[in-house]
């Protein structure tokens, strides 16, 4: 992984435009992320194991890319993991690892298309950096979270003020949609790469 290609995420101004970036970086993105230590997709399934137990409960893996996230959750025992994303391209290499039940196109600034209280938890990580999900993607997934059900999800901590996340997470709680339960340290995405990259994970609680 390159400064340039995470320029080149970062910088697409449309979903069409992201959508065209990962489609192209498909299959590249495994061994690129992961050479440079990336360990959202770890922290991410930890994090719903930790609060949600339940291994036979639907999961959602929101913005799933290549199903880094639904091949972990699979080694830890969840069996009916759903994933969705905006790349066909990224999907494909998805569904070769087995670990989902059904797989989705799905563009998170428009909805989901799954009914509501569908799921008794969500992770979506690594999807909310400038250029990829915009802040509505939260309302989406709280709708078709079940009351009691566990999200997990990051935000970039030099970004996501200018990305419009506060206003969106403000209106979740105040409207009681869910409650924060934890929140991470800031951390580092990339172990050997970004150093100044850093992250906080969030674990919500839908009502």
């Amino acid at each position: 992984m390159s400064r340039q290609d995470l320029d080149d995420v970062y910088g697409a101004k449309t979903p069409e435009e992201s959508r065209a970036i990962y489609d192209s970086w498909s299959t590249g993105y495994d061994a690129d992320c992961l050479s440079q230590g990336f360990r959202l997709p770890g922290l991410g399934a930890a994090l719903l194991g930790r609060y949600l137990g339940e291994a036979d409960a639907p999961v959602l893996d929101a913005c799933c890319g290549t199903g880094l996230v639904g091949e972990t959750l699979r080694l830890m025992g969840y069996g009916r993991v759903v994933g969705c994303d905006l790349s066909t391209e990224m999907l494909s290499f998805a569904e070769r690892t087995g670990a989902y039940e059904r797989l989705e196109v799905a563009d998170t600034g428009v909805g989901l298309p799954f009914d509501d209280d569908a799921f008794a938890g969500f992770v979506c990580v690594g999807a909310f950096g400038p250029g990829h999900a915009p802040p509505v993607t939260l309302e989406h997934l709280a709708r078709v979270t079940r009351p009691g059900g566990i999200g997990v999800f990051n935000l970039l901590d030099a970004t996501f003020e200018d990305q419009g996340f506060p206003p969106v997470l403000e209106k979740l709680a105040a409207s009681g949609a869910w409650k924060v339960i934890y929140s991470t340290p800031p951390f580092r995405p990339f172990l050997l790469a970004e150093p100044d990259l850093l992250s906080t994970g969030y674990v919500v609680r839908v009502r």
